[in-house]
């Protein structure tokens, strides 16, 4: 009995269809990535322009102690309390309406501070910066 031998398959791979299949992917990821909106915080970024005026400001410190502070423009600080702060901040507004409120935080001070400052600027529409150190007394 004779066994035929089989056809030998060639051992070249044809990368054609390899490069149709990420070119057509590389397609679709293009299209698709412009249509995703990310889902991120509104951050208000400054204006650029040629003259920048300096809005007044008013000061909330907390202290490692977890002692607040306030001051408005170039004013002493004062000591406050939490409960004092909504007032402070309410007092600085009917001063100057176009204000800003820079909170200044020691790093030990807990997070439930900081928002408990962050929402009492949220619930009056005053606009926030957090700073990063307290500033140097003259």
């Amino acid at each position: 009995m004779a066994l035929k031998r089989r056809q030998r398959i060639s051992p070249g791979f044809s990368m054609s269809s390899m490069t149709d299949l990420i070119f057509l992917l590389l397609i679709f990821f293009m299209i698709t990535s412009t249509m995703v909106s990310p889902n991120a915080i509104k951050v208000l970024l400054p204006q650029g322009s040629q003259q920048t005026s300096a809005k007044p400001m008013a000061r909330i410190i907390i202290d490692k102690n977890l002692n607040y502070y306030g001051a408005f423009g170039n004013e002493d600080e004062m000591p406050l309390f939490i409960d004092e702060v909504t007032a402070f901040l309410q007092e600085c507004a009917a001063k100057e309406p176009e204000m800003y409120v820079a909170l200044y935080a020691d790093e030990s001070v807990p997070y439930r501070e900081i928002v408990r400052i962050l929402n009492v600027a949220n619930e009056n529409h005053f606009k926030m910066v957090l700073a990063t150190r307290r500033p140097d007394k003259k």
